[in-house]
């Protein structure tokens, strides 16, 4: 049954699909927007934020004007039954609660995250990622973990990684062959912060520090490696090709054919049209079925790009929703251990003794990298930096390594990044080419 009937069968059935959110910053508060509307089949019926005005802002906005201060699972559970959404600053009230079946993580924290959405599949509750941030850190182990509990957990449509996968997952239902995936990029600058990027935050009601994320690359190549780990596909070098072109449809000769054929890869367009969505190349040698595609004007081959010209994680998310609960189809799921990580990168000359602010500050941008490679020279996952105090002095655009830090106390997230580590150990000594220092975006060397 496709998810769009099975969701109209769930809503004339009185049986919504209940969902529980966890985190109401931007996107959050889009996503109950959505939600909110509401969509057949799904109900949001409880937001968990640590600052409750931003929850509460939240329902407003998405038109809902009763809802109920819950402390505890049995007191969501008894709001929710007579049809009143919860509010709460403590995650768990909605992890444990037995009136949600699906809870939504859209924190973009890494720490907090990790204890959320372990609790929830402790409680048999599917997990929809809307955060890169812990996705493409520890991905592959919290996959092993929902296997182990019987429950989904899936980064969502909508979001780069998604809208590339679901397109994926379509051609190669046709019989096609993909060799590379990535999405369209407009601008990337290493060396936006905080202040740079201020104004713009404000004057669209985003958080400085997210949308230095998206300026410096580090959301880019968080995102790419979420996509790696759910095609096996590499990057062709630290930091991706990212060829600069006008049209989407260049990518088919823009990116190393031999790289595309050998492993597959992930990447981006630089400033290409239709400047949004995401984008598929296939590989297909068949002179009878080159001509066809020539006719039907997708290309002259022997690589062809197909797209999406559209993401929109507050509207697509419903389909990834629906997947998860009604067929236990994650829309992007790791297929086993990493395959890349997003590699910590100076942002400008570090001294020793400076506290490294994480992803999104004025300390270190991320890359992606081959896993092998990263784990060849140590590498510190930008996900892991936080926090980090340096022991030695490192220059604008070094990687940062383990060797370079002290780490603060380990959490929850450093023991599981070790067991993901374990269970699937890398080689060390001899790094990949990607290791090799990035070129600029929009240059193939």
């Amino acid at each position: 049954m496709i998810v769009d009937t099975a969701l109209r069968e769930l809503e004339a059935s009185g049986r919504p699909i209940r969902v529980g959110m966890v985190g109401a910053g931007a996107t959050g508060r889009a996503i109950a927007l959505q939600l909110g509307t509401p969509v057949p089949g799904i109900r949001l019926v409880g937001i968990a934020n640590r600052t409750p005005k931003h929850g509460e802002r939240a329902f407003r906005e998405a038109g809902i004007t009763e809802w109920h201060g819950a402390s505890s699972a049995l007191e969501a559970e008894a709001a929710i039954s007579r049809g009143l959404p919860v509010l709460t600053d403590d995650p768990s009230v909605l992890t444990t609660c037995g009136a949600v079946d699906l809870l939504v993580e859209v924190t973009g924290t890494v720490e907090p995250a990790t204890g959320v959405v372990l609790e929830a599949f402790d409680h048999g509750k599917h997990v929809v990622l809307v955060n890169a941030e812990l996705d493409s850190l520890i991905g592959p182990i919290l996959k092993a973990k929902a296997d182990q509990a019987g429950v989904v957990v899936t980064h969502t449509d909508g979001d780069e990684p998604g809208v590339a996968m679901t397109l994926l997952r379509y051609l190669r239902s046709l019989g096609l062959r993909p060799v590379a995936a990535g999405n369209l990029k407009g601008m990337v600058d290493h060396y936006r912060n905080p202040e740079t990027q201020r104004a713009f935050a404000e004057k669209n009601d985003q958080d400085a520090r997210k949308v230095t994320s998206f300026a410096d690359a580090t959301k880019l190549s968080m995102e790419a490696t979420v996509l790696s780990n759910a095609t096996g596909f590499h990057a062709g070098r630290r930091g991706m090709y990212g060829p600069a072109c006008k049209y989407v449809q260049e990518m088919a000769t823009l990116l190393p054919a031999d790289q595309m054929l050998a492993t597959g890869l992930v990447d981006y367009a630089l400033g290409a049209a239709p400047h949004t969505g995401a984008f598929v190349i296939i590989h297909e040698e068949s002179p009878l079925k080159k001509a066809q595609l020539a006719y039907y004007k997708i290309g002259d081959g022997p690589f062809y790009v197909f797209y999406t010209p559209f993401h929109l994680p507050h509207l697509q998310i419903a389909s990834t929703i629906g997947r998860a609960f009604v067929h236990r189809d994650p829309t992007v799921a790791p297929l086993g251990g990493p395959v890349c990580e997003v590699v910590t990168i100076a942002k400008r000359d570090l001294n020793t003794g400076e506290l490294l602010d994480g992803v999104g500050g004025f300390c270190t941008y991320g890359l992606i990298d081959n896993a092998i490679a990263a784990r060849a020279i140590a590498a510190l996952p930008i996900g892991l930096s936080a926090g980090c105090v340096l022991r030695r002095d490192v220059a604008k655009d070094a990687v940062v390594t383990f060797n370079d830090v002290d780490r603060p106390t380990a959490g929850v997230v450093d023991v599981l990044w070790r067991e993901q580590s374990a269970r699937w150990p890398l080689a060390t000594k001899e790094s990949e080419p990607s290791s090799m220092q990035h070129v600029p975006a929009g240059r193939i060397a």
